[in-house]
């Protein structure tokens, strides 16, 4: 019998996982560039997932699943919209207006909620609906600024300090991100195992698959020099790739156990990392903002759980 609170576990150290992995990516981005830095979580990533299933196979002696066809449309719309997110993340990230941006897209739990309640037929009770508010407030009020409102003035150069378009692609991140974690929970799904292990872990690897040929093909012919760049770079991006790759099997983990929508909720405690990493790393301190914020990130992720 499962653990009902197991989900949660995975789920935490899946956030970890990925703020290491950011910040991995991040230092990459000044040798490799943004895509390229991106390219390498799906590239690198690949051949450890294949390496998690290998060691699934053999410590369960089970065969690997043979998918229906209503598997294929869920893993690919998850590894599309994934792509997608980050390219509007990237968009996003080249505005002006980028820490309004994140603000918006951390609304992912709220839009995956709906759209996992659309078309995965996912149940949001009142206290876990409550619990994905408050912990979404507490990122917004983290990731903004104390005066920051939607429309301000126009600067010498004729563009809003704070015009919509950043909403809107922050949004639109949000809501790929949000699709890209009900296309791969309705993957996990429809395959219908036994065994949550294999199930999460055969769609990682086919996912994963996906996404590295995709954007192989994509760089090879709009920018052959970011793939030599990364063959060059390799060792760091093998890190990044393994910690990629960590965190999407803890990720794909907790969909098999929960739904999408408390899964994502859960996983703002990365924002706390991320601040714990500020603080030491790099001796930032936490303003009294963001202080509030992760207070009530900490409230909601714990309603959260109780909700369960």
């Amino acid at each position: 019998m499962l653990t009902p609170w197991l989900w949660a576990v995975f789920t935490i150290i899946a956030a970890f996982a990925q703020t290491v992995r950011n910040a991995t990516q991040r230092e990459l981005t000044k040798s490799l560039g943004t895509v390229g830095a991106t390219h390498v979580r799906f590239l690198f990533g690949f051949p450890f997932a294949v390496i998690f299933l290998a060691g699934v196979v053999l410590a369960t002696g089970l065969p690997l699943p043979r998918p229906r066809w209503n598997f294929w449309p869920w893993v690919i719309d998850g590894a599309l919209a994934q792509i997608a997110a980050t390219a509007l993340m990237l968009a996003a990230m080249s505005d002006r207006s980028f820490v309004v941006t994140i603000a918006y897209i951390k609304t992912e739990p709220i839009q995956v909620a709906v759209f996992g309640l659309i078309f995965l037929g996912d149940a949001v009770s009142a206290p876990m609906l409550a619990a994905i508010l408050l912990a979404t407030l507490g990122v917004v009020i983290m990731s903004t600024a104390p005066t920051f409102t939607l429309f301000r003035k126009r600067g010498s150069d004729g563009r809003g300090l704070g015009d919509i378009k950043p909403t809107l692609l922050g949004l639109a991140a949000g809501g790929m991100f949000a699709l890209s974690a009900i296309g791969f929970r309705g993957a996990i799904l429809s395959l219908a195992l036994p065994d949550y292990l294999m199930a999460a872990t055969f769609t990682l690897t086919i996912g994963l698959g996906m996404q590295a040929v995709l954007l192989s093909a994509y760089l090879a012919l709009r920018d052959r020099s970011v793939l030599l760049a990364i063959a060059r770079g390799w060792e760091p991006s093998l890190f990044a790739g393994f910690m990629g790759a960590l965190a999407s099997q803890f990720w794909f983990l907790a969909f098999a156990l929960a739904t999408a929508a408390s899964v994502r909720t859960l996983a703002l405690v990365e924002v706390l990392f991320a601040q714990i990493i500020a603080r030491f790393s790099f001796g930032q301190r936490t303003s009294p903002r963001e202080a509030v914020g992760m207070v009530l990130v900490v409230c909601g992720v714990g309603l959260l759980i109780l909700a369960h």
